[in-house]
């Protein structure tokens, strides 16, 4: 069958089987942030947006993407560019193999929730798995990328034509700095206590 789907924001056309899965239709496109992980929809590796919307690519059959539009991470490198600052900074990326679907899920939240607080954060993102970083350098960086959404959207008034990069930047360098300033008064470092979602 012959579809037809916007997939990061460019018109495509693909043949397709009736069982074909959306995850391998998006990687013979050239989509390889889109992993396949647990292939039981419960790891969120293979998360990509449609329509906007988080799904699990693995458990999606790619004729339902016919007509709709389609976002992997390589369709939203700025703003994952901009979060990765964070994740790495926190020491949350790890092997990096979860990433892109976390990043994924962490933009989407971004965009639906509106300041969650820590409980929203760790119910949103449940459904990510990551076998490295034992989820509080993750938490971390999400809150301090949420955070820096709100500083941006309180210096700019929501200004469409504001410098978004630098005043990411610019939030980034305070939390940094508050890191650090926190870090160096700690006599002690304890280690992290390891949670789970």
């Amino acid at each position: 069958m012959n579809i037809e789907f916007r997939l990061n924001g460019k018109n495509v056309q693909a043949e397709a089987e009736p069982d074909d899965l959306l995850l391998d239709l998006v990687r013979s496109l050239g989509c390889y942030s889109v992993k396949r992980g647990c292939e039981t929809a419960n790891c969120g590796l293979c998360t990509v947006w449609l329509d906007g919307k988080p799904v699990l690519s693995c458990s999606i059959l790619a004729v339902r993407a016919d007509g709709r539009h389609v976002t992997t991470l390589e369709g939203l490198q700025k703003e994952a560019e901009e979060f990765g600052m964070f994740l790495a900074a926190e020491g949350g990326e790890q092997c990096g193999f979860c990433s892109p679907g976390f990043i994924m899920n962490v933009l989407a939240m971004e965009r639906e929730l509106k300041n969650p607080d820590e409980e929203a954060i760790k119910e949103y993102l449940a459904g990510n798995l990551c076998r490295c970083s034992g989820y509080m350098s993750q938490l971390r960086a999400v809150k301090k990328y949420l955070e820096s959404i709100q500083t941006i959207r309180h210096l700019t008034g929501h200004a469409a034509h504001a410098p978004v990069r630098m005043v990411h930047a610019v939030a980034y360098a305070v939390h940094a700095a508050a890191h650090a300033a926190h870090a160096a008064a700690q006599a002690v470092h304890m280690p992290e206590e390891i949670t789970v979602w």
